[in-house]
């Protein structure tokens, strides 16, 4: 994951002061979801946070840019650029994430584990558009995340966890056969 200066950019100055209320309120992984996604509606930055060189890139790719992790450990943002044809596996995650889109379109595909963890059924998807914000914590957060659009799409990913020692937000992949809902 590439890294930014390790003092935050002055636009994330208030958002990372609200999210740190927001995270204090010790609540639930679902609230706390809820909470850190009205900070992060309330604040949301310019996609112009981010430079030239991170927003460059081959079709079909993906790059993060850590812009922050709080000191204790207790949460991590994260700057993901989707080029056009970029897609993620199908996973879910080791905590709860709120993420807004600072520009373009970021698809989501929803889905559940059969009963007996053979397979997934898709139960929806959404297409989140720009200033939107959304939020989720496990478990019930299996999902894969797309551009099928023409333009570069860039979205914040507020992680309640310290990705520098966790590594990644990914508590696993699934690579099983998939059914529509009926």
């Amino acid at each position: 994951m590439n890294t930014l200066a390790v003092r935050p950019a002055a636009e994330l100055d208030e958002l990372i002061t609200a999210v740190r209320g927001a995270v204090a309120r010790d609540a639930g992984w679902r609230d706390t979801a809820s909470y850190v996604a009205e900070a992060l509606h309330e604040h949301l930055p310019p996609a112009e946070l981010l430079t030239a060189d991170q927003l460059a890139g081959e079709r079909g790719t993906s790059s993060g840019h850590r812009l922050h992790v709080e000191p204790d450990g207790s949460f991590s943002m994260v700057a993901i650029v989707w080029r056009p044809g970029a897609v993620t596996r199908v996973h879910d995650h080791v905590t709860w994430c709120v993420f807004g889109v600072l520009a373009g379109v970021e698809y989501e595909d929803l889905y559940v584990l059969s009963e007996d963890g053979t397979s997934l059924t898709e139960i929806g998807s959404n297409a989140n558009r720009t200033g939107e914000v959304s939020g989720f914590a496990p478990p019930g957060d299996i999902h894969r995340v797309r551009n099928i659009g023409d333009d570069t799409a860039i979205s914040l990913h507020i992680y309640g966890t310290d990705l520098r020692r966790v590594g990644s937000s990914v508590r696993r992949f699934y690579d099983l056969p998939t059914e529509a809902t009926k």
